[in-house]
């Protein structure tokens, strides 16, 4: 009987605790959840900023665009316009994600005013391996995305980096991470063009 009477002792303190510090966890993240936020948004923008050059103000676009992830599962996108201090567009920024190596990989990719040409792509969060995978976040990986064509993009083994193109030079040692940001950005991309095209977003007859 004592042993029961230990036993149930022991584990009204075990719940009383994890409610405690369940309780204390809840409060903490409601406390410091629009400070994150925050900074991710500002994160965001400053990166955009950096890829399309001379944007003031990100408009969220209203119309919905929904795409379907490479998981098979339906997710929407928010796009956002991005504008110059005289009012003119600039480009086009979204933010997107997909499986990695280590873990989701979280990008903000750009396209230029026509959704024509990508003008480059930034790590929002990733955990992929130091010394290999994390080289997706290097200017000479990177730079191969500015200017190449805003559709289906492909990895290749080996080439030139420097020639801008559909083809993308996978990173050596680290196979994988390329090819995810690859398939993370050519399946979005498309599926958000093709959406906007039809929702008379973007096109050569639309008045700016």
């Amino acid at each position: 009987m004592l042993k029961i009477k230990h036993f149930i002792q022991q584990s009204w303190l075990l719940i009383v605790a994890s409610f405690c510090f369940g309780l204390l966890i809840a409060v903490t993240d409601a406390a410091l959840s629009p400070r994150i936020e925050q900074n991710k948004t500002n994160k965001r923008n400053r990166l955009v900023g950096a890829l399309l050059p001379g944007t003031k103000d990100f408009i969220p676009l209203e119309t919905e665009i929904t795409i379907e992830s490479l998981r098979g599962k339906k997710e929407k996108i928010e796009v956002y316009q991005a504008m110059s201090e005289s009012g003119k567009c600039v480009g086009w920024s979204f933010n997107v994600a997909g499986p990695g190596f280590a873990d989701k990989i979280e990008l903000v990719v750009a396209v230029d005013k026509d959704f024509e040409k990508l003008s480059g792509f930034d790590v929002l969060a990733s955990n992929e391996t130091p010394g290999f995978g994390d080289q997706i976040k290097c200017d000479y990986y990177r730079d191969q995305f500015k200017g190449a064509p805003a559709e289906q993009l492909n990895l290749v083994p080996s080439g030139d980096p420097k020639k801008i193109d559909d083809e993308i030079v996978a990173i050596s040692g680290a196979t994988i991470s390329s090819e995810a940001v690859v398939e993370i950005i050519s399946n979005s991309i498309t599926q958000i063009k093709d959406q906007m095209h039809e929702k008379e977003l973007i096109g050569n007859d639309r008045q700016e």
